[in-house]
């Protein structure tokens, strides 16, 4: 865990829980690719850029999730480097109680108040300032958060962050974090049709040909989308919709399972009825959600 790894000319990546990408902008200064989960990730990474003798002139956050931005602030105070993201990802990031506060749609209680999910706050510089490395791509991957975005090296390197899981981590929790379903999809559209030397996803292995594997995730949200609606097949309750999902899934809840798939499968269900497939009834105060397919 946390060995570096070149994949392109200027290209790295540190194999953490969500890969920590390395870009040389020449042979001394570099830019991180997010920044791994916590205060010890950053350690880490501190620690490979002075064994390597690199400067970190800055960090590019794809995007705002916790396990994504959780070295930011101790890498920032060790290093003096400039923190770069944009939009609602960047408000995120300055103000990290925002994930669990979103995530629970409401005021968080501590079961959600951890490193996985509640980062420290770091000060952040938006992708339009001067000192962004100009020759790199940004491209956008909305769907799995709200502004999430990629970027490719001049090498032909292209970190995808989390547009995508692994087939092993599919199969084994079935349902993956989304915000927009009808983003995401679109995204893994776009995605089978980019072509690079390596693709880099945050959470699957490396590899110079993402098609199948974005296939195989387009396929896991119809499967869960028609689950729902077979589910919903009777007017059911949000509650009865993921108590179902978690039973036939094999799936353990708890206080954090709860945030993340509930927030997932709301989502589902707003994509599902603003595309005609699901209507509400409202029965004795309760919210129920019907399959009028």
């Amino acid at each position: 865990m946390y060995e570096l790894n070149q994949i392109g000319e200027k290209s790295y990546y540190i194999n953490c829980p969500a890969k920590i990408g390395i870009y040389c902008a020449d042979e001394t200064n570099v830019y991180l690719i997010d920044s791994g989960n916590d205060k010890n990730a950053g350690k880490r990474v501190h620690k490979i850029l002075n064994e390597k003798g690199w400067n970190l002139k800055g960090i590019l956050n794809t995007h705002s999730n916790a396990d994504h931005i959780g070295g930011n602030q101790y890498l920032q105070q060790q290093l003096d480097c400039k923190i770069f993201s944009n939009g609602i990802e960047k408000a995120f990031i300055e103000y990290p109680i925002l994930e669990p506060s979103f995530l629970y749609g409401g005021y968080p209680s501590k079961d959600l108040c951890h490193k996985f999910l509640l980062a420290k706050p770091s000060e952040v510089t938006d992708f339009s300032d001067d000192d962004f490395p100009k020759e790199i791509e940004l491209i956008p991957l909305k769907g799995h958060f709200f502004n999430m975005v990629g970027f490719r090296t001049p090498d032909d390197t292209l970190f995808l962050a989390d547009c995508l899981s692994s087939k092993e981590t599919l199969d084994k929790y079935q349902i993956g974090f989304i915000y927009d379903v009808a983003e995401y999809l679109n995204t893994l559209e776009k995605v089978k049709t980019l072509k690079a030397k390596m693709f880099v996803p945050a959470h699957a292995p490396v590899t110079d040909d993402i098609t199948e594997l974005a296939n195989y995730n387009i396929n896991k949200v119809d499967e869960i989308a028609n689950r729902i609606l077979s589910i919903c097949k009777e007017p059911t309750n949000f509650e009865s919709i993921l108590q179902k999902l978690f039973s036939d899934f094999g799936l353990t809840m708890n206080f954090e399972q709860y945030a993340l798939v509930g927030s997932t499968i709301r989502s589902y269900l707003s994509w599902l009825k603003d595309n005609g497939k699901l209507t509400v009834v409202f029965e004795n105060n309760l919210l129920k959600w019907s399959n009028i397919v």
